[in-house]
């Protein structure tokens, strides 16, 4: 089947191509077979006419924790009262996830996914990480793999209560029990290396232990403080470090010398009040970046990558176009992934359609829902025709 979308007013690919004014984009099988003029397109059964709307690609949420039950409500409106975050609240999380049946985060979770789909994600990355324990582990990334080819094995999230006398122990039940369980539904495994969390060390031996597994590593660094985990994932080559809050000159360079990905999460700035990292810096030192929602009850509770994008701009330094290709083909290299977060021949059909004649309505007009349609492989998925 094919369809011709036309009367793109503005079309951002994303790719080296940039940006087309006028333009068109033709779908068959899922994946885009053709993207040119208006004019020069060749007629179809199907045709949607974009009546002058820019079209981008689907956003790439490279970084999220959609399996839970809960809420931390209250400790977000204790840091909005002046109370420091630190990663300790994920314990409360941990309690409640646990006691919850499948079908009850099955079915929060398929709300979470309608809800960004409906927000122009068309690609998200999901981590375990709110169990703690082999059992709830497992059921975690087997629920994740329902929805997504994203899923992340976070084992070593936080040291859960039961381990706090004995941390080491807990990284051995998470290299070798924990991870037996989880290996065949996961196709990453991450660690929290922070104070509060893990210690390089110990990240060390998590890391290496799922690549052993055949698991690709990224990692959680720099967030709440300045730290050796952005170093260890250059390291071993990981996808991505996420946060980098905190990040020296040494960090920089380091992302900029090799293919790691620095994930910035602005929702979470947002809501611990910790300082914006500044994109600027990373952008011109020439690291890749990307753009998450970090989705989670306790730092990051938006699911909104328009948000983030509005953020990225306002708060680090990042101008509209490229706040957009983070959150898209940056979010894609971030998941080692060069088939979305693109409009391009060959790439998968995952297309976003903003009721709106230009991408930078996006931070130009921050909260306003501007998501007219969304495309999935090809096939429309939320539209508000």
């Amino acid at each position: 089947m094919s369809t011709l979308i036309t009367g793109i007013g503005e079309l951002s690919t994303c790719t080296d191509a940039g940006i087309l004014h006028d333009a068109a984009v033709l779908i068959e099988d899922g994946r885009i077979a053709w993207v040119g003029p208006s004019a020069d397109a060749s007629p179809v059964p199907t045709v949607i006419d974009a009546a002058g709307r820019a079209l981008i690609p689907g956003f790439v949420d490279s970084h999220s924790h959609l399996v839970f039950a809960g809420d931390r409500a209250a400790e977000f409106e204790a840091r909005m009262a002046g109370e420091r975050y630190a990663a300790g609240g994920i314990r409360s999380t941990v309690a409640a996830t646990r006691a919850a049946p499948d079908a009850a985060l099955r079915e929060r979770l398929a709300g979470f996914i309608a809800e960004m789909r409906s927000q122009g994600t068309t690609t998200v990355e999901i981590k375990s990480g709110y169990g703690l324990d082999v059992d709830t582990e497992r059921r975690l990334v087997r629920l994740a793999a329902e929805v997504t080819d994203e899923v992340t094995f976070l084992g070593a999230h936080v040291v859960p209560t039961e381990f706090a006398d004995a941390p080491d122990a807990y990284v051995d039940l998470v290299i070798g029990p924990m991870l037996d369980a989880c290996a065949a539904d996961a196709r990453w495994i991450d660690v929290f290396c922070e104070e509060g969390a893990f210690t390089v060390e110990q990240s060390r031996r998590v890391l290496e232990a799922g690549i052993a597994r055949g698991l690709m590593p990224r990692i959680h660094a720099g967030q709440l403080g300045p730290g050796e985990g952005v170093r260890l994932a250059v390291e071993l080559g990981a996808a991505s470090v996420d946060h980098g809050t905190y990040l020296s000159d040494a960090d920089v360079a380091a992302l900029a010398a090799s293919d790691t990905v620095l994930t910035l999460l602005p929702g979470v700035e947002f809501s611990t009040r910790q300082p914006y990292p500044d994109a600027r810096r990373l952008i011109d030192s020439g690291v890749t970046v990307a753009i998450a929602c970090d989705t989670n009850p306790g730092s990051s509770f938006t699911s909104s990558m328009p948000f983030c994008i509005a953020l990225a701009v306002r708060e680090m330094g990042m101008t509209p176009a490229e706040a957009l290709r983070a959150a898209t083909a940056g979010g894609a290299r971030a998941l080692r992934r060069d088939d979305i977060g693109v409009i391009a021949v060959g790439a998968r059909a995952d297309l976003v359609l903003l009721d709106a004649p230009s991408h930078v309505h996006l931070s130009y007009r921050p909260g306003v829902p501007l998501v007219h349609s969304v495309w999935k492989d090809g096939v429309l998925v939320a539209s508000r025709a």
